[in-house]
């Protein structure tokens, strides 16, 4: 992450760090990222463990989202700022920082927390009902509107159901696959975590907008964890499967809202400042969360 805002700040070869972010990011959404996929799921544990992590990740973003929608109505904000603002306190940033976390921190078992969570749970919702409320509080200014569905066409989806098909039916990857999987997967974290420090923007931070960061590090850092961690309790995993999947809920706010909001012209430099304060901030608060849960689990 060092690295990355190092990079932002040099450009090296005038290269800026959304020219550097936008290539990374697309190669290890469309590449690297599917073997990652492909590699974990087709020997995870599949069935009612996944059904759990769904419920448990839908019902925390949804909590989420109401008590933001609340607090932004309650002194109300601008539809661009609740927006882009509603994203930020909802959503985590359950890849492309909650992978090498949650993998550093209990293992690479992990990644199948966290794939899990994401492919079957947060992006879904995030692609479908994410893009409902942004195009609600936004604008759409192409002239073709696409389904919001059409964002779930993509290569880690693909990877993730033919893992899931290849997993359920009991075939065997060969070893010559398996070990070339496992090699792709190496560049996903490194080059996640160097993408995100450049998507770290120092220049969004403006102390006219402190009073809307508040309630996003309130509801992001502190009552959807919190919640989380009390509707885990009811479900059925081991203890370090679930203090795996708070933690991973418990990340900062996801990079990929910056995208959604210059789409449909929300505030994204708002968004901006969120992200880079939440993740800040997640320097502290994760590892308060873990031992809350290490303490609890």
């Amino acid at each position: 992450m060092a690295s990355g805002i190092a990079w932002r700040i040099m450009k090296p070869l005038g290269l800026s760090a959304e020219q550097t972010r936008t290539v990374l990011t697309t190669v290890v959404y469309y590449f690297f990222l599917p073997a990652m996929v492909l590699d974990v799921l087709w020997t995870a544990q599949i069935g009612l463990h996944s059904l759990q992590y769904t419920a448990l990740a839908v019902i925390s973003i949804l909590f989420g989202m109401a008590c933001f929608w609340i607090i932004g109505t309650f002194f109300n904000f601008e539809h661009r700022r609740l927006g882009a603002l509603i994203l930020a306190a909802a959503f985590p940033n359950v890849t492309y920082l909650g992978l090498p976390v949650l993998e550093q921190t209990f293992g690479s078992w992990a990644r199948s927390v966290v794939i899990q969570l994401d492919l079957f749970a947060i992006s879904p919702l995030l692609f479908t009902l994410g893009i409902v409320i942004v195009r609600h509080y936004g604008k759409d200014t192409l002239n073709s509107r696409q389904s919001a569905w059409t964002s779930l066409n993509a290569p880690p989806f693909w990877a993730a159901g033919l893992a899931v098909a290849l997993n359920l039916n009991g075939l065997v990857s060969p070893g010559w696959l398996s070990g070339t999987l496992k090699l792709l997967s190496t560049a996903v974290v490194p080059l996640m975590l160097f993408s995100l420090g450049l998507a770290l923007n120092w220049q969004s931070m403006k102390i006219r907008n402190i009073p809307y960061i508040l309630p996003v590090i309130l509801v992001k850092m502190l009552l959807l964890p919190l919640f989380a961690l009390f509707l885990v309790d009811h479900l059925v995993l081991p203890n370090d499967h679930k203090a795996a999947a708070v933690l991973d809920l418990a990340m900062p706010s996801m990079v990929l809202g910056i995208v959604l909001c210059d789409r449909y012209q929300l505030d994204g430099a708002l968004y901006a400042m969120a992200v880079t304060v939440t993740t800040a901030l997640s320097l502290v608060t994760l590892p308060f969360w873990y031992q809350i849960l290490m303490a609890r689990f």
